[in-house]
């Protein structure tokens, strides 16, 4: 069970990777940069909003909507009414903290691998 994870988190980290990779080759041509800076800039950029996005979803609260249809309003105006809200199942907040942990694990990975085709550091 264990190496069935690592599986697919490994899958998950090559098609991340992947596809931050030709987005980034793509731009950088458009934009007439060079391989490497279009690489290291599109990892950077990828994995900070990865690690962003796992934060705002580690930090969504417990209430979540009743129904996604709308209710009879009093007012005609949006955002005013009355609000059908539930609390989350333990399910549901273990899903969210989960799936914030992975954002920010893909993220800090991306983070690393642009760090690796910077040409500004040297790794060794």
């Amino acid at each position: 069970m264990l190496l069935a994870a690592l599986r697919r988190l490994a899958f998950l980290i090559v098609l991340t990777a992947g596809l931050t990779a030709v987005l980034s080759l793509l731009l950088g041509l458009l934009v007439g940069s060079s391989v490497g800076r279009a690489l290291a800039l599109g990892f950077y950029l990828m994995g900070c909003f990865l690690m962003v996005a796992g934060f705002f979803t580690g930090n969504r609260g417990p209430a979540r909507m009743k129904s996604e249809s709308a209710g009879s309003m009093v007012l005609p105006l949006p955002f005013f009414g009355p609000r059908l809200l539930r609390w989350a199942t333990p399910g549901e907040q273990n899903e969210t903290m989960k799936s914030s942990g992975l954002f920010i694990f893909l993220g800090f990975t991306l983070v690393v691998i642009g760090f690796f085709f910077d040409n500004r550091h040297t790794v060794f």
